[in-house]
């Protein structure tokens, strides 16, 4: 298994931990004691500003963790050159990633022009970029499995 196939999986698996954390965290928190909080647009726009930083500064972690590890472990220092093949890799899983997303934000959207509950749209766009990020890495480490 190649080091961005490694880097892949390291990401999905941090992603599925950090949302998972995190919405157990404020559900335990917050919406447990209070379900009317689920239509507080106050609420939902403090848990994204939160949520935001949080994962990205947990991600920033689990990557220099992984990259201290691997190095530990394999003696190989990680890959400086990004060719060709690793761009073209790159711009494929954001084209994937874009358009799952899009799609959420399309069901987002569609929830309130559907007359639903505030709390369906945000928990749509929360899902879809979770989804779209976890697409972007199971791609990649087909693209790289493949050689394409």
């Amino acid at each position: 298994m190649g080091h961005h196939e490694k880097q892949s999986i390291v990401s999905i698996i941090g992603s599925v931990l950090v949302i998972g954390f995190y919405s157990l965290y404020v559900y335990r928190h917050y919406i447990q004691a209070d379900m009317e909080l689920l239509n507080d647009f106050q609420f939902w726009g403090k848990s994204f500003l939160l949520f935001i930083p949080v994962a990205i500064v947990v991600q920033i972690v689990i990557q220099i963790l992984f990259a201290i590890a691997n190095r530990i472990i394999t003696q190989e220092d990680l890959p400086d050159v990004t060719d060709e093949r690793d761009r073209l890799i790159e711009l494929k899983c954001i084209r994937i990633s874009h358009w799952i997303f899009i799609l959420g934000f399309m069901l987002a959207m569609g929830s309130l022009a559907a007359g639903m509950k505030p709390y369906v749209m945000f928990l749509t766009l929360i899902s879809a970029g979770f989804l779209a990020s976890l697409a972007s890495e199971i791609a990649k480490i087909i693209y790289y499995r493949r050689g394409a």
